[in-house]
């Protein structure tokens, strides 16, 4: 499925028969659907952590009051940290192993508007070791509605980056690595800052050649980032050679904490410019990867959210 539409329309009204959202902490997106096709998509900056619970509700109104008609009830399918503690409506994890979506835990969330129902795809949840995902269980079940029988791991590359296994239409266990909000943290609050410089230029060799290093030796990470600012001073390291080794050095790090895990085919479901950094570290560490459009899969995913809870008609009582 291909949303391929303007990032945002505004005619006066678009007869839809509901809407898919995705809300995440800083981003809110919400497409028009017909049947399981979109025909316009908005989105706004009114992610979760700039909202308390009031304001959700009048946030998504904002963007979607014009796909709404008078007189019929719209549902709305939301996933992500809109079911979050701090959402608009909780919806408790689901322990793991178990398939992505299950229409007896999605919850109804209170609405004030009687144009709109709300329904929010709960997270999921691994006890030991702990861990958690809100949004990215929707774009496994979007990969499972395109490959029912995929099996093995998928990569969600992100500030919050997550590897799932994937067996028998169920996520089996999964791990989340800060890696992009490591990068963030360091590129823009450390040391390192002052020779990071801008975010033209990018060196492929340097980015190589730092996997190789975090796969070989990933336990003197910390030492191998500070060298950055040494070479940096001493030998006139550029700013697109020290970007690519810090990215190369976490990613590295990641891949080899990964261990025995990165057996199997691996799926990338995440933005291009960030599937394209993890296919080329997993080529240096041997695993072949191919990529999956996240905004495509999510789509899919809630399609998929929204057939569940037509097929459960108990749960819409």
């Amino acid at each position: 499925m291909s949303d391929t539409l303007p990032a945002s329309q505004t005619p006066d009204w678009i007869a839809v028969d509901w809407i898919a959202v995705d809300w995440g902490t800083t981003h809110l997106r919400a497409w028009a659907m017909r049947g399981d096709e979109p025909v316009a998509r908005a989105a706004s900056d009114a992610g979760m952590s700039s909202l308390d619970r009031d304001g959700f509700e009048p946030a998504l109104l904002a963007l979607v009051t014009r796909w709404l008609g008078t007189g019929r009830v719209t549902p709305v399918i939301a996933c992500g940290m809109v079911g979050s503690r701090q959402g608009w409506v909780e919806a408790p994890y689901m322990a793991v192993p178990c398939g992505p979506l299950n229409a007896d835990h999605m919850v109804r969330g209170t609405t004030l508007d009687p144009r709109i129902a709300l329904w929010v795809v709960p997270g999921l949840k691994q006890d030991t070791p702990a861990d958690v995902m809100r949004g990215e269980e929707t774009q496994i079940a979007g990969l499972l509605a395109g490959d029912p029988r995929f099996s093995g791991l998928a990569c969600l590359p992100g500030t919050h980056t997550k590897w799932v296994t994937v067996r028998g239409g169920e996520v089996q266990s999964f791990s989340t690595f800060m890696t992009g909000e490591l990068y963030g943290l360091i590129a823009g609050h450390s040391v390192l800052r002052h020779g990071l410089g801008g975010q033209d230029a990018w060196d492929h060799a340097a980015f190589a050649e730092a996997v190789a290093e975090a796969l070989h030796q990933p336990a003197g990470l910390a030492g191998d980032l500070f060298r950055l600012r040494a070479e940096g001073l001493l030998h006139g390291m550029g700013a697109a050679v020290a970007r690519a080794r810090l990215s190369g050095l976490l990613i590295g790090n990641e891949l080899a904490a990964l261990g025995e895990r990165r057996v199997g085919p691996v799926r990338l479901i995440g933005a291009s410019s960030l599937n394209r950094l993890y296919a080329a570290a997993l080529a240096i560490a041997g695993c072949e990867a191919a990529e999956a459009g996240g905004d495509d899969l999510t789509l899919a995913g809630l399609t998929l959210a929204r057939h569940t809870l037509m097929e459960a008609p108990r749960r819409r009582a």
